[in-house]
This record gives C-alpha cells, sequence and structure tokens, in this order.
C-alpha cells in the first residue's frame, strides 16, 4: 500500500544553507512532524544521490515518513523510496510508471491548471503545483500564482494538491484556507535557526485554520 502524502513535504536542500546535510535536515524534519521529506540535489553524482537516498529512506521508515526522490526514477527504484517526484521536463509519469510500479508514489510538477490537468490525467497520485509566493530558491520565468490560482486547480482536479513556492509560516494559513491538504517547503525549514521547530509551526498554522 502507498503511504500517505501527509500535510508538510520538506525538500531538502544544501545549496541555500550549508550547516545540515541532507540526512540531518531529514531528521530534523520529521522530528517537526514533516510527514513526507524529499531529496532534491541537482549537483550530486550518481552514487552519491544513491548512497544518501538510502540513508534518508532508513531515516523515514524509522520515524514512519514518507521518502521521494526528486527527479530521479532511476535512484528511487534503486533505493526503494516510496516514490518519485517528476518536473515538466523529467521522465513522462505514465514511463515511471512503468518503471516503479502502482505500489510507488509519483508525484507531478504543474505550474498551470492545464498542467495540473495533464498530471492527473497521466495517472500521478498528487501535482504539486506553484509556485504560489515569489520565491528566491528556484529562478522561475512566470509570475507566482497566488492564492486565486491555487484554488482554481484544488477545484479542477481531484488528486492531491500539494502547493509549492515562497509559503512560510506568515502565509501558509492563507494556502490551508484556500483548501490544500498539503504543502511543500525549502527555505522555509532547510534555511530557518531551528529546522524542527519550523515544521512544528507550519503545521501548527495548518491545523489551526479553517477552510474557507
Amino acid at each position: 500500500m502507498k503511504k500517505p502524502i501527509g500535510k508538510l513535504c520538506v525538500i531538502t536542500d544544501v545549496v541555500i544553507q550549508s550547516r545540515y546535510s541532507h540526512l540531518e535536515l531529514c531528521e530534523l524534519a520529521i522530528r517537526g512532524g514533516a510527514s513526507v521529506v524529499q531529496l532534491r540535489d541537482k549537483s550530486a553524482s550518481t552514487r552519491d544521490l544513491y548512497a544518501l537516498a538510502v540513508a534518508m529512506q532508513l531515516v523515514c521508515r524509522k520515524f514512519g515518513a514518507t521518502f521521494i526522490v526528486n527527479d530521479r526514477v532511476d535512484v528511487a527504484l534503486a533505493a526503494d523510496a516510496d516514490g518519485v517526484h517528476l518536473g515538466q521536463t523529467d521522465l513522462p509519469i505514465p514511463v515511471a510508471r512503468k518503471i516503479l510500479g502502482d505500489k510507488k508514489i509519483i508525484g507531478g510538477s504543474a505550474s498551470t491548471l492545464e498542467e495540473a490537468l495533464q498530471v492527473e490525467r497521466d495517472g500521478a497520485d498528487y501535482v504539486g503545483f506553484g509556485h504560489v509566493f515569489s520565491t528566491t530558491t528556484k529562478l522561475k520565468a512566470s509570475a507566482p500564482k497566488g492564492v486565486e490560482g491555487l484554488k482554481d486547480v484544488l477545484a479542477a482536479v481531484k488528486i492531491p494538491v500539494m502547493a509549492i513556492g515562497g509559503i512560510n509560516a506568515s502565509n501558509v494559513a492563507q494556502v490551508a484556507r484556500a483548501g490544500a491538504p498539503s504543502v511543500a517547503v525549502i527555505s522555509a525549514v532547510c534555511a530557518a535557526a531551528d529546522p524542527t521547530a519550523a515544521a512544528r509551526e507550519l503545521l501548527q498554522s495548518m491545523s489551526e485554520t479553517a477552510i474557507d
């Protein structure tokens, strides 16, 4: 059976900060309540990424969290991750499904309503939609989609929507009120003075917010 997506996904990053490793961030985030951890590293070699994925999967299994690998279907398969998250230029979702099978989670990125609908048609388990707010973590060619853009996607697709992009403690309540069941963050946790406390604060804000 597939693991649940949960409310908070923390995407580990060692570019925007250097105090913690991917593995350390994984455990710190989970201790703060993150139910999903995604390994994202565009510069690591395949061998290093595989070793990281194996180690992070062990931590996630220890604490009952879901472990996702960004982009790399091969690494997700080799490390027996719980799933993979694919961008618009990565391996097509139907192909990834043939490789990983029906028991693994596959998420797909979307920055427009049309892309979100296509991600759903392709058979993804969830759509990562954004960027909702302005973000400096990744260079973006388009403007933020805002809460209204997020609401449009939530109303149109039947699979879970994970909101991403510029989400932090000051605006996560807006995302929760819009009805998003999940959020993904990078800098809000990874670059925080206390990643565990930051994850806990995000979850608390989501839990205390009523849906519009």
